[in-house]
C-alpha cells in the first residue's frame, strides 16, 4: 500500500508525452502528503541512501549512464538540490556541468554541440545545472529566436535525447518551480547575507523583470519535449525540503528500475584460496 502511494506521488509530477502544460497547474507551494519538513525526513534520507548504493552498482557495471537535467529560474534551487540530494554519492562517479551564455566558439556550432561532449560516460551520473534548454527558453524570452526556430530546436532536442537513450543513457528532467513572491526574499538574502554575495548578479534583477514571459516559454518547451525516453517532472520548489524529497525519490526509483548489477568476478579465481602476501 505504501509503495502504491509513493508511486502515485511521483507520477503526479511527471509530464505525460503529448500533454500540454498549463502554468496554473504547477503549485509551487505544494507539500504533497506532508504537513511539515519533519514528516518527510525519514523517506528523504532513505531515498538518498538508495541513490548511494545504486550509484556504486551503476559505476561498477560500467554499461549505462544517468543524465539529470535541472532547470528553473534564478533562486529556484538547482544548486541546493544537487548539494542535498547527491551528497552521499561517490564524486568519482558523478559530474556536474553548467551551461551559461555560449562562447564565440560554441556559437560557431549548432546549439547542441557544446552539450553532447559533456553527457555522462557509461557508469556515471551526469547533472546539468542549466542545460540545452536554455537555448529554447532564455532565447525565446529575449526574442533571440523565432517560434519557427524554437519548434525546430524542440525536435532536435527530442532526437538528441533519443540518441542518448538508445545508447544506454537514461534521461531525467526536472523543472523546479517557485513563485514570484518566493523568489523575492531569496534574491534579497543574496544582498543581506555576506556569505551569499558571490551568488548575486545584477542580471538576476534584469531577469526578474521578464518573469511573466518565462512561464509561457517553459510551458511550451516542456510540452514539446517530455517524452517516454526523457520525461519532464514539474517539482514544487517553494519548500526546499519537499523539492529535495521529490527529486531524491524520483532519482532513486529510476536507478532501481535501471537495476545496475555488479559485474561477474573474473573466471578461474578461487577467492577462498587466494592469500594476500604479507
Amino acid at each position: 500500500r505504501k509503495a502504491d502511494l509513493q508511486m502515485k506521488e511521483m507520477k503526479k509530477y511527471r509530464v505525460k508525452p503529448g500533454h500540454q502544460v498549463h502554468w496554473d497547474e504547477v503549485d509551487a507551494n505544494d507539500k504533497g502528503p506532508f504537513g511539515k519538513k519533519e514528516d518527510a525526513v525519514e523517506e528523504t534520507e532513505a531515498s538518498i541512501q538508495k541513490i548511494d548504493l545504486l550509484q556504486e552498482r551503476l559505476y561498477a557495471e560500467g554499461q549505462r549512464a544517468l543524465l539529470i537535467v535541472l532547470q528553473g529560474i534564478d533562486t529556484a534551487g538547482k544548486n541546493g538540490t544537487i548539494r542535498h540530494v547527491m551528497r552521499g554519492i561517490n564524486p568519482q562517479g558523478c559530474q556536474v556541468r553548467s551551461f551559461n551564455v555560449p562562447t564565440p566558439e560554441e556559437r560557431a556550432h549548432d546549439f547542441l554541440w557544446r552539450i553532447h561532449q559533456h553527457v555522462p560516460a557509461k557508469g556515471s551520473i551526469g547533472i546539468f545545472n542549466r542545460s540545452h534548454y536554455e537555448d529554447v527558453i532564455v532565447t525565446r524570452v529575449h526574442d533571440l529566436i523565432s517560434d519557427r526556430e524554437a519548434a525546430k530546436r524542440f525536435q532536435e532536442i527530442n532526437d538528441f535525447e533519443r540518441i542518448l537513450a538508445r545508447n544506454g543513457t537514461t534521461v531525467l528532467k526536472f523543472y523546479l518551480a517557485i513563485s514570484k513572491d518566493e523568489q523575492r526574499p531569496r534574491l534579497q538574502s543574496r544582498l543581506d547575507d555576506p556569505r551569499k554575495h558571490w551568488k548575486f548578479s545584477p542580471n538576476d534583477l534584469t531577469e526578474r523583470g521578464f518573469w511573466d514571459r518565462y512561464p509561457k516559454a517553459y510551458a511550451e518547451a516542456i510540452s514539446a519535449t517530455s517524452t517516454k525516453h526523457a520525461p519532464w517532472h514539474l517539482i514544487p520548489g517553494n519548500h526546499e525540503w519537499y523539492r529535495n524529497h521529490l527529486v531524491a525519490k524520483i532519482i532513486a526509483a529510476t536507478l532501481a528500475e535501471m537495476d545496475p548489477q555488479y559485474p561477474a568476478a573474473p573466471e578461474g579465481i578461487d577467492f577462498h584460496k587466494v592469500e594476500i602476501p604479507a
